[in-house]
């Protein structure tokens, strides 16, 4: 069972995901900002993480900037999940990027061949 951190401000998106995960048969954790990602991740490393990019606390950009400059983070995949999706140009520190609102067929495909690249 492959085990996923969710991280998102908005408290109904969190809910509505995890329980279409949980059914799906994975893990799931959530987390409001990255602040809250970083510390859920020191006591377990998930197999993969939905972020939003815009968080209050600490968004998305700097939530994939720690992740890939921790060293046992670094290879954990990243999904964006967001409205208002991050610049082109910069550097990628994030594995695919879906646009919401997203359909759950897109949303678990994406996820489960993010949770096997991973491994």
């Amino acid at each position: 069972m492959h085990s996923i951190l969710l991280v998102d401000d908005e408290p109904e998106i969190l809910a509505a995901w995890r329980l279409i995960l949980e059914n799906e048969g994975y893990e799931v954790g959530c987390a409001s900002n990255g602040a809250e990602a970083v510390a859920c991740m020191h006591a377990a490393v998930p197999d993969l993480i939905i972020t939003d990019w815009m968080m209050p606390v600490m968004d998305g950009a700097e939530l994939c900037r720690r992740l890939k400059s921790t060293p046992h983070l670094v290879d954990v995949p990243v999904l964006l999940h967001t409205a208002v999706p991050p610049p082109d140009g910069r550097g990628q520190d994030w594995n695919d990027c879906l646009r919401k609102p997203v359909g759950a067929d897109v949303f678990l495909r994406t996820v489960a061949r993010l949770c096997k690249q991973g491994h």
